[in-house]
């Protein structure tokens, strides 16, 4: 230690006492719940996020050596090996390592924050903007303790790469071109889709090179290995071609070629393929529409599910900036600081790539503001630093003011992290049923319920789903939403449809990996494939033959059904999948459906919110100006041995609306016939099944679980 310079351990220092402010600052939500049991798992807390539980099932499985054929286990992936070394290696459970993983990682964001701050020769701005980014609101919201997905890497490794770059355009030395190729390689390595950051930096450093440093070949070099860095090939063949590339760099001998390497290197991140998937992520967050259609068979229309997703819809600016750096002021302090940043310091330009998607945030959604949150950080404690400068030469007084500025950027995100009590996924009751169903069902068999719980559905019942976090386009959704939202016998008919022609289309998926391009199968999807298959060429018409009899496909394994009390909560939203025609994408009239947690009961009358009051003198509702009579009445409770209990008193077969009270949690829905007679609320509110096509598994207030017999 004594061999480190004064600024070097002055760095390590401001370094340590960032992180542990980081992950001390992600210690408050435990402490919050701390012994609440319902948010704990064998002894420790269940993660937060439903996408974790995919990383966390391929883990597992890597763990275990084995997982079944087309399951959809993440075991290639990145965080699931890390997880999976991390569990090897640690003395913790492996529920401990994901639950803090993230704590832990994101924290890192600190080391090239102040990196960077030591190159432009200011470390106490590089502290006082890693104390800010590491606990911004969409910073800590994405990498707090159980959020347990990629996030807690996605901006530490791109800032990352903006350090190599920086200090690779600062000092020309060759270790740096192998560090950012390396840094590129890592990054895609964690996160596919890197592609569009990647490449945003790379041309900027272009357009940067040609406007004021077009004679400096090292930046060509630097360009160079960034291209084929980040060519569209798997990593294990980039590797090799970048330190292959760097050899040759490095020669002196080699100088006058450059500019052919760098022209190579273009070819060959085209030819790859490298521009491909950053169109296709342009599409997917910017250019959505609310019903997508195939471009070929019948041309099906399905609703897009971006269009569901709140991370991918416009925001507020006050939520937008709050996201950003914890305050609307604070946020506006960081624009001006930033910009006299890049004034004094031209390198910092480089950090564009960062802001400009971040920013994108205001059109495309509030999951991107977290790229902008690092550098604006780096702004607002500029702003401090060089302001203080000016006013004193004092340092005691200099500290003092950047110790009261610091706190007052810091406030306001503190009070937020105060606040945000974010539960976990499920809850110990829920796991209970998961795990029940686990010891009941064979690995191959499924599990239908809606692609938000899919992939807890596969950790805790070790399963298959139809849909997940990954897979939930709209034609996937479709039948899932079907099953969910229609009467009994046209949703087991369905199960056992799309189950099957499931597994179908993994089989064909497997041939056509075995024949050459011209013998390959075309596959649509499953509700085209099942339309033609019985002879119809009108998916409404087949959808009708639900409601016949009809030839199912063999049974080559049992499908149960998991109805959580939760999906209460969305069901319309579910609903809305296949509330359309797929023959033109028209939208049908929106099923009538109100919940009601919060109401108010007098002698007269139960005023269940938003202008829906109940007369209990006549039995009928009142929605705002409008009397509507009820068609009947239902009161549902447990008893002492949870044995639901239902109480219907039927007025008028004519009337729209049914009333259900759910006693047990104090619950209110009004609903139409259509979704009184659907499935989820007929097996999952009343527990009223047909015998003949279901066999009741598992039942509790929080859950249940229907095996289908057909």
């Amino acid at each position: 230690m004594n061999s480190l310079t004064k600024d070097t351990k002055l760095t390590i220092f401001y370094i340590l006492i960032a992180f542990a402010f980081s992950v001390a600052m992600r210690m408050v939500w435990v402490y919050q719940f701390s012994g609440y049991a319902q948010f704990m798992h064998n002894g420790q807390f269940m993660i937060n996020t439903n996408d974790g539980y995919f990383w966390a099932e391929g883990a597992r499985d890597i763990l275990a050596g084995f997982h079944q054929e087309n399951d959809s286990s993440s075991i290639l992936t990145a965080p699931a090996k890390l997880t999976a070394f991390f569990a090897t290696v640690l003395p913790f459970s492996f529920e401990s390592i994901i639950f803090y993983m993230s704590a832990f990682l994101s924290s890192l964001i600190v080391v090239p924050i102040i990196l960077i701050a030591k190159n432009l020769k200011n470390l106490e701005m590089g502290l006082i903007a890693a104390l800010l980014a590491s606990i911004a609101w969409s910073y800590y919201n994405r990498t707090m303790v159980g959020y347990y997905d990629t996030d807690m890497l996605n901006i530490v490794l791109p800032m990352f790469l903006l350090w190599s770059i920086i200090w690779a355009i600062n000092t020309n030395e060759d270790k740096y071109l192998l560090i950012t190729a390396i840094d590129i390689l890592v990054y895609r390595w964690w996160y596919p889709q890197s592609y569009s950051l990647e490449f945003s930096f790379f041309g900027l450093i272009l357009l940067y090179t040609l406007i004021f440093d077009r004679k400096n070949l090292y930046n060509y070099k630097l360009l160079a290995i960034m291209m084929f860095a980040m060519m569209n090939l798997s990593g294990l063949v980039r590797l090799p071609i970048v330190l292959g590339v760097f050899y040759v760099l490095k020669q002196p001998r080699y100088d006058r070629y450059i500019y052919y390497i760098f022209g190579i290197s273009l070819v060959a991140f085209f030819i790859s393929g490298g521009f491909n998937p950053i169109w296709g992520q342009l599409k997917g967050y910017v250019f959505t529409t609310s019903v997508s259609s195939a471009d070929s068979g019948l041309k099906l229309h399905f609703f897009s599910v971006m269009q569901t997703i709140r991370e991918a819809g416009h925001i507020p600016f006050e939520t937008f900036a709050n996201r950003i750096s914890g305050h609307t002021i604070t946020f506006l302090l960081s624009l001006v600081g930033y910009a006299w940043l890049c004034y004094k310091h031209r390198i910092m330009i480089f950090a564009l790539p960062m802001v400009g998607l971040g920013f994108l945030a205001y059109v495309g959604g509030l999951r991107f503001t977290i790229y902008a949150v690092p550098v604006m950080a780096m702004g607002v404690a500029f702003l401090i630093t060089e302001s203080t400068r000016y006013i004193t030469d004092k340092k005691s007084i200099r500290y003092l003011s950047y110790v009261v500025f610091t706190l007052a950027i810091l406030f306001p995100n503190y009070k937020h992290i105060e606040a945000y009590r974010v539960p976990t996924v499920f809850n110990a009751n829920e796991v209970k049923v998961l795990e029940k169903l686990k010891s009941k069902a064979q690995r191959e068999d499924y599990v239908i319920s809606w692609w938000d719980y899919g992939y807890p559905i596969r950790y805790y019942a070790d399963v298959k789903t139809l849909s997940d976090g990954g897979k939930h386009s709209g034609s996937v959704n479709f039948p899932v939403s079907f099953i969910l939202t229609h009467p009994q016998q046209e949703s087991v008919k369905l199960a056992r449809l799309d189950v099957e022609y499931t597994e179908k289309a993994f089989k064909i998926q497997k041939q056509n990996e075995e024949l050459n391009e011209s013998k390959k199968i075309k596959l649509f999807t499953n509700i085209e494939e099942m339309t033609k298959d019985y002879g119809f060429r009108d998916t409404n018409d087949f959808l009708l033959s639900l409601q016949m009899d009809m030839k199912l496909p063999k049974k080559t394994r049992d499908i149960y059904l998991y109805l959580p009390h939760r999906m209460l909560e969305i069901y319309p939203t579910i609903v809305i999948f296949s509330n359309l025609d797929l023959m033109n994408g028209s939208k049908k009239s929106n099923p009538f459906y109100y919940v009601s947690k919060n109401f108010k009961e007098t002698k007269d009358s139960i005023n269940l919110g938003s202008g829906v009051v109940f007369s209990k003198n006549n039995s009928t509702i009142k929605i705002r100006n409008q009397v509507v009579k009820l068609r009947r009445i239902v009161q549902t409770y447990y008893d002492k041995k949870m044995v639901l209990h239902s109480k219907v008193q039927k007025l008028n077969n004519n009337a729209p609306l049914s009333l259900i009270y759910m006693s047990a949690f104090k619950t209110f829905l009004l609903v139409d016939e259509a979704t009184y007679n659907s499935l989820y609320v007929q097996l999952m509110v009343l527990e009223n099944y047909n015998k003949n096509l279901f066999e009741k598994v598992i039942v509790s207030p929080y859950a249940k679980v229907y095996k289908l017999k057909i």
